[in-house]
């Protein structure tokens, strides 16, 4: 078996209380007596734990299959990882500490 449905299975199993014996790749997550809150529970711990990017919306259908989602973390763990852009420092900016309560804000005139 291979970690990602390995995983997916003890979720279901353990934190929802799926009968594994229910649990196959043509299992939809509707079939599996997930309502949409648990579905998107479901979603958001695999995010977390193998840190990639699922769809709420598409992901945590309720007619999403158990091989689907497996097969979807798999593409997401495979793509490359892109570094992070650079970013220029933005340049400080003092506050104006002598501030005159009569003086309305906006640019003085």
């Amino acid at each position: 078996m291979n970690p990602v449905r390995e995983h997916l299975v003890t979720l279901l199993t353990e934190k929802f209380d799926t009968p594994s014996d229910t649990i196959g790749d043509d299992a939809a997550l509707d079939d599996l007596d997930l309502d949409s809150l648990a579905r998107i529970e479901l979603v958001v711990t695999l995010q977390d734990h193998w840190g990639v990017a699922l769809d709420d919306d598409l992901d945590s259908a309720a007619d999403v299959t158990v091989g689907q989602l497996v097969d979807r973390i798999h593409a997401l763990l495979a793509q490359p990882v892109r570094p992070v852009a650079s970013v220029e420092p933005v340049a400080s900016v003092e506050p104006d500490l002598f501030v005159d309560p009569e003086q309305p804000p906006g640019p003085a005139a």
